[in-house]
């Protein structure tokens, strides 16, 4: 007999109301969580298009962003039908394509699928070695099988790390789960040669910040993204995350590639082995900016931070972002993570005051600090904790109102670091605009010499800056008359 063949009393008015109304809220409920489980958002955005038409690309300098509305692809871990650039799926096509050699210097490796492309070129035969910074030389919250939180920032690395690789959410990582979502592990597993910054017999330099892979000592793959999920795809405890807005760019030159293979063999060394002559931070010589001619007729400028406060700062890599920077003549467009060096400021101030127009978006979780240039181009100053300003701080008398912070998917950051300078440069690379960047940690730099791919970065700015918020907003004119007030009676 089938339940509809059953004969059950018909239920009273109010008692069926009642039954449709808890059904309605145990759907609900479900539905939440389905929602909020990025399935939801997958099958509602099963139709998204991409909202502009792709750029042409230069067949030697290619550049993709994860935020971009000219794509769209499906995000491998959450499921999600989505506007951007594959980063993860770039880098991963690149690496399978290498034959010879693949070298990586990356602040932070935790994509499974990069990791496996490496071990798998590893095993066929590929020359493969890694450098990562030392601080990510680890499982995040690792201890005894279970994460555990040392801090804010490592909770939040662990949570997103247990998200990837908890397959079956008992909050605990199996060796199983791990070879196959753990990018060390799968690594290690494949005995793919890494080493990190503390190789030099050091506790590691400031940051081993670099981003780049060489493949095949022909193409050099860099940007501003670390290869984890929050920087390419999204936070996984944010389902409107869209992960830091950041690009990616593959270039085309045995000339360019041999310039940044001298900077990793002297970061490697020997590898894995036994003598202490791996060289990182202060330790390598200085490097000079080196210009490479490509065969289409563009060029790209690189240099190597850090550079010693010992020699002139013109000659340090920030030195040359306001070299570059000093030659606009019309424009020059900014999307940065940080902004905090003074002299860079002074330099744009003087672009300024010869006709240039300036136009400058910065993360907001930096911009209105009391060391932001952004605060100088705004005309404010807001004081340290101990009442003080940064040292030659100058707030800019004709204040522009073209500076500002993006607005972008909750849990997401603006971690791009570069400039478009009269629409035909480019500045870009892993080196913040910062004297920590600058003379302490292991930094690259480019300035690519190429309209094509400056369209590309010019498109992204106007993303970002057309729904920035712009200006000095209400709040922080408070707490700079709040900040005046108190160090007025602690004197």
């Amino acid at each position: 007999m089938t339940l509809s063949d059953r004969t059950v009393p018909a239920p009273s008015a109010p008692r069926r109301w009642r039954g449709l109304l808890v059904l309605l809220g145990v759907l609900g409920l479900l539905g939440y969580g389905w929602w909020r489980s990025g399935v939801g958002v997958a099958i509602l955005q099963q139709s998204v298009q991409p909202k502009v038409s792709p750029l042409p690309q230069d067949p030697l300098i290619q550049v993709y962003f994860n935020q971009s509305q000219a794509a769209t692809y499906k995000e491998p871990y959450r499921g999600i039908e989505r506007l951007g650039d594959d980063l993860e799926a770039i880098v991963v096509e690149a690496i399978a394509q290498a034959q010879r050699s693949i070298d990586v210097a990356v602040q932070e490796l935790r994509l499974p699928k990069v990791a496996h492309a490496l071990a798998e070129r590893h095993r066929a035969g590929v020359t493969v070695r890694v450098i990562i910074e030392d601080s990510y030389n680890r499982i995040p919250g690792q201890q005894q099988g279970r994460m555990a939180a040392e801090d804010e920032r490592e909770q939040t690395r662990s949570e997103e790390f247990l998200a990837l690789a908890d397959r079956d959410r008992n909050q605990q990582l199996s060796p199983q789960e791990l070879a196959q979502h753990d990018a060390l592990t799968i690594l290690r597993n494949a005995g793919v040669p890494l080493i990190d910054d503390r190789a030099d017999g050091s506790q590691g330099s400031d940051l081993m910040h670099h981003k780049f892979l060489v493949i095949d000592r022909r193409f050099v793959v860099t940007g501003s993204v670390n290869l984890s999920t929050s920087e390419v795809h999204g936070d996984f405890g944010s389902p409107e995350s869209r992960g830091n807005a950041n690009h990616l760019l593959k270039i085309d030159s045995a000339a360019l590639a041999t310039v940044f293979l001298t900077e990793f063999a002297q970061m490697w060394g020997d590898g894995p082995g036994k003598r202490p002559d791996s060289r990182f931070g202060l330790k390598k010589p200085y490097r000079p900016p080196q210009m490479v001619r490509l065969g289409n007729g563009s060029a790209v400028m690189v240099q190597f931070s850090p550079t010693s406060t010992g020699l002139p700062w013109q000659n340090s890599v920030n030195g040359l972002i306001s070299r570059v920077l000093n030659t606009a003549t019309q424009r020059v467009d900014k999307a940065l993570f940080v902004f905090s060096e003074q002299a860079i400021g002074d330099v744009l101030q003087q672009r300024q005051r010869q006709g240039v127009k300036i136009r400058t978006l910065i993360e907001p979780s930096f911009a209105y600090r009391s060391y932001s240039e952004g605060l100088d181009m705004l005309g404010v100053q807001l004081p340290d904790q101990r009442c003080r300003f940064e040292p030659g701080n100058a707030p800019w008398r004709r204040s522009l109102s073209t500076v500002g912070i993006p607005q972008l998917p909750e849990g997401d950051l603006l971690h791009h670091k570069f400039a478009i300078v009269d629409g035909k440069t480019v500045i870009t690379g892993s080196q913040n605009w910062s004297a920590a960047a600058n003379h302490q940690n292991d930094e690259t730099l480019l300035v690519i010499f190429n309209p094509t791919v400056a369209a590309h970065f010019e498109r992204e700015f106007e993303r970002l800056y057309e729904t920035a918020e712009l200006g000095v907003p209400a709040w922080l004119q408070q707490k700079i008359q709040q900040e005046k007030e108190r160090c007025r009676l602690n004197r």
